[in-house]
């Protein structure tokens, strides 16, 4: 069984756990047991449970993001000692790019990032086929591993009497099934909503760039109407053959939508569609209210989902 360790910032904590959940056949298979440092024990020495997990570990996964690279625990320490481990055949690192940021020119740049092609996991418009699309090439790294929990940890430094002990509790048969119910607060839904509503502003500001370059005979057009709404036009010959506008919040609500008009209007009370704050038992997510079905979009909408919904919505009068 391959010893698998997280690298990850705290912020990032509800991916690692999703990529966790997704980890649950390799767990029972037999072929990994995971660690993090949510798992110490209370009354443990922080940094000398996070070390020999270290370096016991066949495999590091480092969760690689903006806040990833600007911990310097995780980047300074962890990542560092993660990739002596590697260059020395003694462990196998793996970055997990899960946000969009400048990773290619740090130390681990070099290595097979996952998902496919190193694309963040976060910019897939369904996030459990990133996670499934990792897991398989944990799946593959794990069965050319040869590197064992034993041999990792002799190689590394001695074994006290008091690490063997742990070792031997660790190596308990224990439930995959570990996930509790997480609670979320109006709070996190609504800081939620409002940076997926900032994201689409920016998504759509930069879609629209790209429209034109790769179009020059079509014009684009950005506006920002408030902090809560902005517009996007498309011009064709002089001529607007597509506008929009979105809105974050609408008819006295809080935060807890953001809305699609297909006109360019500083009016909120009138719109196409609707995307409203979800949860289950793990994340939080954005739901369509208007034309699911029909259109087979799903359900549960990540920020970039949700953004490319959208923008789908407003180019294709330009594909039709």
């Amino acid at each position: 069984m391959a010893s698998l360790f997280f690298s990850y910032s705290h912020v990032d904590e509800s991916l690692r756990d999703q990529l966790e959940v997704h980890l649950s056949m390799l767990k029972r298979d037999g072929l990994i047991e995971a660690w993090h440092d949510r798992r110490i024990v209370a009354g443990s020495n922080l940094d000398d449970s996070i070390s020999e997990q270290l370096e016991r570990a066949d495999i590091v996964l480092l969760l690689v993001s903006a806040n990833f690279i600007a911990s310097d625990y995780c980047y300074s320490r962890e990542m560092h000692r993660a990739l002596e481990r590697h260059a020395n055949g003694e462990a196998r690192v793996i970055p997990v790019i899960l946000r969009a940021c400048d990773w290619h020119s740090a130390p681990f740049g070099k290595l097979m990032a996952v998902p496919t092609d190193g694309r963040p996991v976060t910019s897939w418009g369904n996030q459990d086929e990133a996670f499934a699309d990792i897991t398989k090439s944990i799946r593959k790294a794990v069965g050319r591993t040869t590197v064992t929990a034993a041999s990792s940890v002799a190689s590394a430094r001695p074994v006290a009497p008091a690490t063997t002990v742990v070792s031997t509790r660790e190596q308990l048969p224990r439930s995959s099934n570990l996930r509790v119910k997480k609670e979320f607060s109006d709070f996190d839904r609504d800081t939620f909503v409002t940076g997926t509503f900032e994201f689409i502003s920016r998504f759509f500001e930069g879609s629209l760039q790209a429209l034109e370059e790769r179009h020059p005979d079509f014009k684009g057009r950005f506006d920002r109407i408030d902090s809560r709404r902005f517009s996007s036009s498309i011009y064709k010959g002089g001529k607007a053959v597509a506008q929009c506008t979105i809105s974050l919040g609408a008819l006295g609500r809080s935060s807890g939508e953001i809305t699609y008009s297909d006109q360019v209007s500083t009016h909120m009370n009138s719109y196409n569609e609707a995307l409203t704050v979800g949860e289950d038992s793990q994340k939080l997510f954005l739901k369509p209210m208007m034309n699911m079905m029909s259109r087979g979009i799903p359900d549960q909408l990540s920020e970039t989902g949700a953004a490319e919904y959208y923008w789908s919505k407003l180019i294709e009068r330009l594909q039709q």
